[in-house]
């Protein structure tokens, strides 16, 4: 009786036990957490190429940020070593005109970020749009944020101050703007979906941040990156940012910029002959003024330097970034920066400009050296 009891006891132990191994092979290895899907918003100062947001990158990195996903529907144009670089940072882009024509909620839907870092508005203020108008538009996306994650973390930028020589008004205007975006912040930040400002414009020298008055020089990514980085740390680990960072400055090394290639370039020229083509977009237009941007995409051998010629028959340059422009007439000459005259084939490198009269050009060429 007691052999008898032993063996159906120890049948059903062993029944049991396999039944616990069952489960436990059904329920595989324990899943990792999902990365924190990052994305950086804004104008060419976040784009083209935007090489703060590289430092910021690798910042995180070193620090232990390892578990995130920078997203956006544009691609990386390189700054001197390999990063995530996916981004929405749309040269000369105006966000009043994102707002109006609903244009961040494409993006939103295809990258799913869970925080946006935001660096909107230089442009609006080279066009005189209002404070008002700019933060309405500020507040529109916000909301087309939280649309698309109730919990989104969003960390807004006060703007870098400018000082082109086409604009005197700018730089008043942009400390204008600075000055209402924290009252602004306040009163749309939630317990769900915080809305953090962070200083980017005190201590910025334009005639020592920026190579054109606009675009941040070396010392300015630098800058950029070390501001964004403890309320992006912070959004990141779930801490509750301080509203206003103003961190001092550390040292990053600092990159070249470089070019990216294209996913699935499509060289067209006769092998080892240097080529290109240039395409042009408009990226915002406004009664006697507009924005273009200009993509120069090699198109045979490797090049060296490359011009575009443009004929603007209704309108004049006024200002250019990523490259040296002259005007002859109604022709204008753009020739590459010192950072991205050089291309391997497929790839591109962009510059824009703003212009007066109208964005419309009745021939484009584009010419490359070897």
């Amino acid at each position: 009786m007691t052999t008898t009891l032993s063996r159906r006891l120890a049948s059903a132990l062993a029944a049991l036990l396999l039944l616990l191994v069952g489960a436990l092979a059904l329920a595989g290895p324990t899943q990792a957490a999902d990365p924190v899907r990052i994305m950086a918003l804004g104008d060419s100062i976040t784009g083209n190429p935007g090489c703060w947001r590289a430092l910021l990158w690798q910042k995180l990195q070193q620090n232990g940020y390892t578990n995130i996903d920078m997203v956006g529907t544009l691609p990386a144009q390189g700054c001197g070593f390999a990063h995530d670089g996916d981004n929405e940072g749309h040269g000369g882009f105006l966000v009043t005109n994102v707002a109006a024509q609903n244009q961040l909620v494409p993006w939103l839907a295809a990258t799913d970020p869970d925080v946006v870092v935001m660096h909107f508005g230089t442009n609006d203020v080279w066009s005189n749009r209002s404070t008002q108008e700019i933060l309405a538009a500020y507040t529109t996306l916000v909301q087309q944020m939280r649309a698309s994650n109730p919990q989104m973390k969003v960390l807004v930028a006060q703007i870098i101050p400018v000082a082109p020589p086409t604009c005197t008004e700018c730089p008043g205007r942009t400390a204008a703007l600075n000055a209402a975006i924290p009252a602004w912040a306040a009163g749309l930040t939630t317990a769900a979906s915080p809305v953090t400002v962070v200083d980017q414009a005190t201590g910025w020298v334009p005639a020592t941040d920026t190579y054109d008055g606009v675009h941040p020089g070396d010392a300015g990514i630098v800058k950029l990156a070390d501001r964004w980085y403890p309320a992006l740390a912070a959004a990141i680990s779930g801490t509750t940012p301080t509203p206003t960072t103003t961190p001092t400055p550390t040292v990053t090394p600092t990159p070249t910029p470089t070019v990216t290639p294209t996913p699935t370039p499509t060289p067209t020229a006769t092998p080892g002959s240097a080529a290109c083509t240039a395409s042009w977009t408009v990226a915002s237009q406004w009664p006697g003024g507009f924005v273009v941007n200009v993509r120069v995409t090699a198109t045979g051998g490797p090049v060296t330097s490359w011009k575009v010629t443009a004929t603007l028959p209704n309108g004049t340059v006024a200002n250019a970034w990523s490259s040296s422009h002259s005007s002859s007439g109604s022709t204008a000459t753009f020739t590459n920066a010192a950072w991205n005259g050089s291309l391997n084939p497929g790839q591109y490198t962009e510059f824009g400009f703003q212009g007066t009269g109208t964005g419309t050009t009745s021939a484009l060429t584009c010419t490359a050296s070897r």
